[in-house]
Formats: structure tokens, sequence, C-alpha cells
């Protein structure tokens, strides 16, 4: 088994859409939008006093762009907005932000690679799902709000300024730090709070749950290092966008590296049996997950698998010839 993560899963009292000071440069507001690939919901950050910067809007919902804005004081102004990256919870909200602030946003880029919509390669997992749990995620999908049916990239948003690893942007009493960290997306960013050594880690580090990598933009090897770079730095506190806030976080990290060395060997563990396809182990290796959570999953295992083709310890056999995600792989 791999090893077990201490998730900080315990965001405490709190209340959907209400400002919390959770450090004296600091306040969050969670949006209404748990699901279970978005833990309680996206955490949006406000920075500094006076001139307020927002990391990660969030979804395209009205009630959270009014509870942003109702989270500054009397004389405070939303100047400007970091983006992480370009997924449906993080940054559409940009646009309406912008409009009713002026805010500038700040981001590394446009949404990379989107993978094809190929019917023929699609994992199905339902001969595991029961018909009651069906009807039970069919319910729970419609009763979302419109504007958060649509998951996944966010392919219209497109930063006023690029940001490079390393940039630095001040503001009147913060200074933000820019960190390069792709794997989970190709776009992602980290944001350090340099005057509270902390870091908005976005989804590269969550505090629920790891960090799913769903090829093409998203890639294993770029998430690996994406990880290790971050223990070169001396951060004492993690703010992801989902989950609470991630004490000792080298220590964290670091387990979660194990993990995922550990979740390459088990899918070598499979492989040696014989040529299989992702479908065929995944609902073993995450049998304790949601099973709606098996189909991102496998986008995480098929990422392990280019890996290990890229660095010549596994291949697609010979009637499947593309590494897709439903090519049957074996070892090397």
């Amino acid at each position: 088994m791999p090893t077990t993560i201490q998730h900080y899963q315990d965001l405490g009292d709190f209340d959907y859409g209400a400002a919390d000071r959770v450090t004296p440069l600091i306040r969050r507001v969670i949006c209404k939008n748990p699901t279970p690939f978005t833990y309680k919901g996206t955490g949006t950050y406000l920075v500094g006093q006076g001139e307020v910067a927002v990391i990660d809007p969030g979804p395209p919902l009205k009630s959270h762009l009014d509870d942003i804005v109702n989270a500054l004081q009397p004389g405070e102004a939303i100047t400007h907005a970091f983006i992480t990256h370009t997924h449906s919870d993080h940054s559409p909200l940009t646009k309406d932000l912008k409009e009713l602030t002026g805010a500038i946003s700040y981001g590394f880029g446009p949404h990379g690679a989107v993978r094809e919509d190929d019917p023929e390669d699609r994992v199905d997992f339902s001969a595991y799902i029961s018909d009651e749990e069906q009807e039970q995620y069919r319910k729970e999908f419609d009763e979302l709000p419109e504007e958060l049916k649509r998951e996944g990239a966010d392919t219209e948003f497109s930063p006023d300024v690029f940001l490079q690893d390393g940039d630095v942007i001040a503001g009147s009493n913060w200074t933000i730090r820019s960190i390069h960290t792709p794997g989970h997306c190709s776009n992602h960013l980290c944001f350090e709070l340099m005057e509270e050594a902390s870091l908005f880690s976005g989804d590269h580090v969550m505090g629920w749950a790891t960090s799913v990598v769903g090829p093409p933009d998203g890639s294993m090897k770029d998430y690996m290092e994406s990880l290790r770079k971050l223990l070169g730095f001396d951060h004492e506190q993690y703010w992801p966008t989902h989950g609470p806030a991630i004490p000792e976080p080298a220590n964290y990290v670091q387990s979660f590296i194990t993990h995922r060395e550990e979740r390459e060997d088990q899918i070598i563990g499979h492989l040696k049996s014989g040529p299989q396809k992702i479908a065929d182990f995944v609902p073993e290796m995450y049998a304790k997950y949601d099973k709606r959570l098996w189909y991102p999953a496998a986008g995480s295992v098929h990422a392990h698998l280019l890996h290990m083709v890229e660095t010549g310890r596994a291949e697609v056999t010979e009637d499947h010839g593309e590494p897709k995600l439903t090519a049957t792989y074996r070892l090397l």
C-alpha cells in the first residue's frame, strides 16, 4: 500500500462566503462549490490591506464575486488578480472581477494542450458502479448550479501580465514572487508571500488530497521535478486553494514525492503479471476512493506510464501503437 499521507482536512468552522482573516496579511473566502474534486470548495485569498491582491478568483459564480468584494474594508480596492492555473474552479471568475474592479490579472499564460475528444480513448468503470450509485451521482450533478457543471480546462483565460519563474510583484504592503510549478498543469504557478514566508500552492500541493496529473497538459516528470523544486525553499506554511493551511510543508511535500514513487511501484507490480490496460488495475489501486475519482486517477496513472515509456521502462504492446489512455502497456 502507498504511504498514508497526513492530509490536513479540517478547515474548522467556516461559513461559505464569509471572509476569515487567517494571518495578518491574508483573508480567505471559500466558494460554495464543494464536489468530490474540490473538497469544501475553492479557497480564494485576499492579500494585503488597501491595495488588495486576489489569489484564484474561482468559478464564474456571481455570488462568489459578491462575497470577494464584500470582504473589502472601507477604502480598499482590488488591484491585482493572481491565477495559479487555468482550471474551471480557479480562473473563470477573473473576467468578471476585472470588469468590476479594474484589477490587472497575472498568470503564466493560457491553458496548454487539451485532450482530444476521442470516443475510442476513454476508460470505462461503469461495471463497478451500481445503479444506486449512478442515480446518486446524477442527482448530485443535476443539483449543481449551471456555472459549476463545466469542469476541466479554462481555455478562455489569458493574463494581462505573463509571469515567469521568479518574477516579483510588489503591492503597497505585500510582495509576491511567482514560482513555476508545472505538472498538474503546464501553466501552474505557486505564489510566495514574501512578508510571511508562506506559499499559495494552488493545486500543486493541496491540503486534502494529492494532485491529479492528467496528460496531455499534465506531466508526471514535471510534477515530480516541481515538488522537488519546492524543497529548495524555506516556506513556513502553505495556503492551498483547496483545503486548510499546511504546516511543516517540507515534510508534507516529501510525503507526496514518496507517495508518487510508491504509486509507480504499484503500477510496475501490476504489469509484472503481464501486459495490462489502465482500466484493469485502477479499481484495485484506488479501491478506497470515491469511484468518481477513478477517472482522474486513471489520468494520473496514464501520466506515470507515459513517463515510464519516455524513460525506457515500459512500452505499448504492438497492437496498440500509441501510448493512449486505453492502450495496453508492458514492462521493458
